[in-house]
């Protein structure tokens, strides 16, 4: 029987031990906090809040892998009439379309995007610097970068056509992304994965077998002692707030002014703020030389247009910095081939958001997963992801 650990217990690092112990063999995961999930943890408490908005898109490879394992559990209804209260900030007020410049942008007839150019250069020679800059800010919801116009063309382009319409792939899991996360623990578990929380790995064992490290690359980079791994990714400023209801209030609100976006998670799922109350959740992207309360003060500026009297109406208010939020982002010239690879020598694998896999954002974790523990394996046919795409 193989023997492989698995070093992090987040989404990336219970897919590997899944993935490996559905193969027969013998898994060990081991988890330096005290709960698993990553970044996929939600908070307790009557509030059930995401470290940041998530969700689940259905067009993904692992959407099709964690429905057949009936991993997903419910899911809060599709909300078909929110559109119309969907808002947009464009210049300094509030809209209900989409500039016609963007809309250009987003056909699937349009051109692809070359890969070394910055999406502002090429978007703005397509569409106009106007349209190009709006575009850059609306995929946002899908890259949390404090500028998305300077990164590769070809990369922005991929996650704005996703971002496009986000009712018909975006998915969100009754009671928080923590359910997801305690389904797959007890699948590992009922699989004979052995699980070990406040367990922190600071060097691998002597003759250790495979290794899946499925961590943050900084901790990555740390453990294995390997200056290489490194990638670009994001700081964004997290605001989360339980406000009273009120008719007329946004269901999203994306800004195009800048990167950002609030999103109303109470017309989704019923379980994440208390009765009459709604949970509203924003990440706004800040440059390295932006503070907390920069980001704060544009996500407080977005509640001012779209939720009428939010101060009065709060009942619950959390803030937070997250590094790394984006995953990994390419810069022109760079794609996803180019990121850390997966296969370290010597037994080493990296599965996590910012190393050489495709897909968007949670994506990159489950595609680079499934590759590691192939490559672990030896297993000479390996596994076609865009099959897993269903």
């Amino acid at each position: 029987m193989h023997r492989i650990t698995v070093i992090g217990g987040g989404f990336a690092g219970l897919t590997a031990a899944i993935t490996a112990a559905e193969a027969g063999a013998k898994v060990t995961v081991y988890e330096a906090h005290h709960t698993l999930g990553g970044r996929a943890r939600t908070a307790d408490g009557p509030y059930r809040a995401n470290e940041g908005p998530h969700a689940l898109y259905s067009g993904g490879p692992h959407w099709t892998w964690l429905q057949q394992r009936d991993l997903i559990g419910p899911l809060a209804p599709v909300p078909l009439l929110e559109p119309a209260r969907l808002r947009l900030h464009h210049k300094g007020a509030l809209r209900r379309t989409l500039p016609f410049a963007l809309l250009k942008l987003l056909r699937r007839s349009s051109r692809q995007a070359p890969v070394d150019t910055d999406f502002m250069s090429w978007a703005a020679a397509q569409a106009g610097e106007e349209g190009a800059r709006a575009a850059a800010h609306y995929s946002a919801v899908t890259l949390f970068h404090h500028d998305p116009g300077s990164l590769s063309a070809a990369f922005v382009q991929q996650r704005l056509r996703r971002a496009a319409n986000p009712l018909s792939e975006a998915r969100h899991p009754l009671g928080g992304w923590a359910d997801v996360i305690d389904r797959m623990a007890a699948r590992a578990w009922n699989l004979g994965v052995r699980i070990e929380t406040l367990a922190r790995v600071d060097a691998l064992p002597e003759g250790h077998g495979p290794v899946v490290v499925a961590t943050s690359l900084d901790a990555a980079r740390r453990l294995l002692k390997d200056d290489s791994l490194t990638w670009t990714g994001g700081r964004t400023a997290l605001l989360d707030l339980a406000l009273r209801t009120r008719r007329g209030d946004a269901f999203a609100v994306s800004d195009l002014d800048a990167p950002g976006r609030l999103e109303w998670f109470r017309a989704q799922d019923r379980t994440p703020a208390r009765a009459r109350e709604q949970l509203v959740q924003g990440q706004i992207p800040i440059a390295p030389h932006e503070s907390r309360a920069d980001g704060i003060a544009r996500a407080e500026h977005l509640l001012d247009l779209a939720f009428t009297g939010w101060r009065e109406r709060v009942t619950w208010r959390r803030e937070a910095v997250a590094r790394g939020r984006t995953g990994a982002v390419d810069l022109p010239g760079t794609s996803w081939r180019d990121r850390p690879g997966i296969d370290r020598g010597d037994g080493v694998y990296l599965a996590g958001d910012q190393v050489a896999a495709p897909g968007v954002l949670s994506e990159v974790s489950f595609n680079s997963a499934l590759e590691a523990v192939t490559l672990a394996f030896g297993i000479r046919r390996r596994l076609d992801l865009k099959q897993a795409r269903g």
